[in-house]
């Protein structure tokens, strides 16, 4: 997990031959003008997915996991903590991993919380899971989706 803001993403570009365009759609993305849901930026390879959506409490979020692919998560507006616990070291899987969906729910517990600021990205490979979306009021958030 990283967590960051978007000026220095940059340093992040080595990681993954997908991360410049990623990095490049967040930094110059006109947000008002995405529409909600899922749009491929470069094939199914490199997508974002537009959410704006109330807040959850720390009981309603699931850590969650992703096999295929690497989220960045970049909040536009809102304030958000997301959990954190090493895949590896969950135990209690919701139900079956889902290959169409891309993911796995887990009801173990974080074993962090970290806050994420407007303006800010997390980025969650798939040795971290993750629950996102916690917090108070709208939340306006990009999740590029980069294949591993």
């Amino acid at each position: 997990m990283i967590i960051d803001r978007l000026a220095n993403a940059p340093r992040y570009f080595p990681l993954n031959p997908r991360f410049a365009a990623a990095f490049r759609f967040l930094a110059e993305a006109d947000w008002a003008a995405l529409p909600a849901g899922s749009t491929e930026l470069a094939g199914p390879a490199l997508r974002v997915d537009m959410l704006q959506a109330p807040a959850k409490t720390r009981d309603q979020v699931k850590l969650e996991v992703h096999r295929k692919f690497i989220d960045i998560q970049f909040l536009i507006s809102g304030q958000e903590q997301f959990g954190w616990k090493l895949t590896a070291e969950c135990a209690q899987a919701q139900a079956p991993y889902d290959p169409e969906k891309d993911r796995l729910f887990y009801t173990d517990e974080p074993e962090a919380w970290f806050p994420l600021l407007p303006g800010m990205f997390a980025i969650f490979f798939p040795e971290d899971a993750h629950a996102p979306m916690r917090g108070e009021g709208e939340m306006h958030k990009a999740v590029v989706k980069v294949a591993v």
